[in-house]
């Protein structure tokens, strides 16, 4: 397997290396994908307005300052983030306002803990297939000999034949459980391989597609060359990426319009114009890099953006489950040596811990001079119908459980989020999402939920999406697009899956085709 990026140039390669004439695009919305996008537009000299309704970039990544009750400010997030090694565009477009990525600092291992002392490691695993897969086969404790040979190899391989357009249509219409229990893996092994990481995508098993369960697994570990740590950010988000890219943007010519939302898009005499509280303002062109909910919005009353197709495409995409983060202020220490970030799995809802005064700055201050400790809680796709108060014992009494110390200490300071945003990649969607280049001449779509040509996930999806976005709109008027960087796009035996697919059809199918060919 290679061990370095794939670089495509997408939609097509060539043209100059910046805008000649006047060309305005307005990027509606400020998260991850649409400073993507507004990057890479104000670099070959288009001139961007970026109109984002939080007073603050990153949106589902941002940072905003609130206040303590004992006094003085810190800057609070929805939740840890990961910057896996694999989030080659992401990288990319961090490295305009931190050319090192100094800011990152390298985690050693992220354990998955489960009940009874059940504890299972990642760190110095092989970064190439399939010897990783067979080195975190063997040191799996809840997995003996007699469980290998019951696991459903033929489905097993799957994760190592994968290639996106079979895999699509092969398990789309299946849902990621049903894939999990037919590979016949122990209930404990299972939690600790499967559970955490099917989670980390806020999906339920039960309404996930196992494509896109398959496509992570791929994306993450059988076809990642990376290997499977990752590096998190030493400062809060605000300071070390948002405040200094509203600087970048600015010094490129962006006009930033924060607070700001977005109300229609309707067509102008330049093009298209996007209708905001304050005013009107004309493009030549659009990108929509908004969550799902305020995309179907803003499309709903956009009467203009008329393909109806399309328009049912947006329409038809839907939000998983709610997601909780419960950021606790201690006033006691955890015990030295605990790990910066671990999974759980098997102890009620709760799906992480991360310890916030080991890795970021602002908390390390808080807690040297509180003595005590900043710890984040974490539940996804957690039940709709749960109350606060059931989820707070809930993730309370798993941490208790894991931390014992924790147990004694006072909580001095807590914010709890409840979030439900994210977009759900349910049984048989893929057909149907939008891509990034609609129907619509002008108008692209970025962000997380849409249908990408190359393995991706979370941030780095939304990252991908904001340049393929730029992109097609650069195609246009003959600009060179930005290099969109990929794993290996198919599994080390991807060539399999088609053998494994053929052979997989009984003789019965065989001879109905047949008969259907030969009338």
């Amino acid at each position: 397997m290679s061990t370095t990026p794939q670089t495509l140039l997408l939609p097509a390669a060539g043209g100059r290396e910046q805008v000649e004439t006047g060309h305005h695009v307005v990027v509606v919305g400020g998260g991850i994908a649409g400073v993507a996008a507004a990057t890479v537009l104000a670099e070959r000299r288009v001139r961007v307005t970026l109109v984002e309704r939080e007073r603050f970039l990153g949106g589902r990544a941002g940072a905003w300052t609130e206040r303590l009750a004992s006094g003085g400010s810190f800057e609070m997030e929805r939740g840890f983030h990961a910057f896996f090694r694999q989030y080659y565009n992401l990288h990319a477009l961090l490295r305009r306002i931190d050319p090192k990525l100094e800011f990152l600092q390298p985690l050693d291992d992220y354990p998955i803990l489960g009940p009874k002392g059940q504890v299972q490691s990642f760190a110095g695993l092989p970064r190439t297939t399939p010897r990783n897969v067979i080195s975190l086969t063997l040191r799996t404790q809840t997995m003996g000999w007699r469980d290998l040979l019951r696991v459903n190899k033929r489905h097993a391989l799957e994760m190592l034949t994968f290639e996106m357009q079979r895999c699509y249509q092969r398990w789309d219409g299946e849902s990621a459980r049903h894939y999990l229990d037919s590979l016949r893996f122990p209930p404990e092994a299972r939690r600790l391989l499967f559970d955490v990481f099917s989670h980390s995508f806020f999906n339920p098993e039960e309404r996930m597609s196992a494509a896109e369960l398959l496509m992570m697994f791929h994306f993450y570990f059988t076809g990642n060359p990376e290997g499977l740590l990752f590096d998190v950010s030493r400062r809060p988000f605000s300071q070390s990426i948002w405040d200094p890219f509203a600087r970048y943007l600015t010094q490129q010519g962006v006009s930033l319009d924060l607070g700001e939302a977005a109300t229609e898009v309707r067509r102008g005499e330049q093009g298209w114009q996007v209708v905001t509280l304050d005013g009107v303002i004309d493009a030549d062109a659009v990108v929509l890099a908004l969550t799902v909910p305020a995309l179907q919005k803003l499309v709903e009353r956009s009467h203009d953006l008329d393909d109806p197709a399309w328009r049912q495409a947006v329409a038809d995409l839907r939000l998983t489950h709610p997601f909780a983060v419960w950021r606790l202020w201690l006033d006691g220490p955890t015990q030295p040596g605990r790990a910066p970030f671990v999974g759980t799995t098997g102890l009620g809802i709760l799906d992480n811990i991360s310890l916030y005064h080991t890795f970021e700055d602002e908390s390390r201050d808080w807690a040297a001079r509180h003595g005590g400790s900043v710890v984040e809680l974490h539940a996804y796709a957690v039940d709709p119908g749960a109350s606060e108060e059931e989820m707070r014992a809930d993730m309370l009494r798993a941490l208790h459980s894991l931390y014992p110390e924790t147990a004694s200490h006072r909580i001095r300071e807590e914010r709890f989020l409840l979030r439900q945003d994210c977009p759900a990649f349910e049984l048989g969607s893929w057909a149907k999402r939008p891509q990034v280049q609609t129907p619509l001449d002008g108008i692209t779509l970025a962000g997380d939920f849409v249908k990408l040509p190359i393995p991706s996930a979370l941030m780095e999806r939304a990252t991908a999406s904001g340049f393929l976005a730029s992109n097609v709109l650069l195609s246009r008027i003959g600009v060179r697009p930005e290099p969109i960087l990929s794993i290996p796009e198919r599994g080390i035996l991807a060539s399999m899956g088609w053998l494994a697919a053929r052979r997989s059809r009984s003789a019965p199918e065989v001879a109905a085709s047949t008969s259907r060919s030969n009338p």
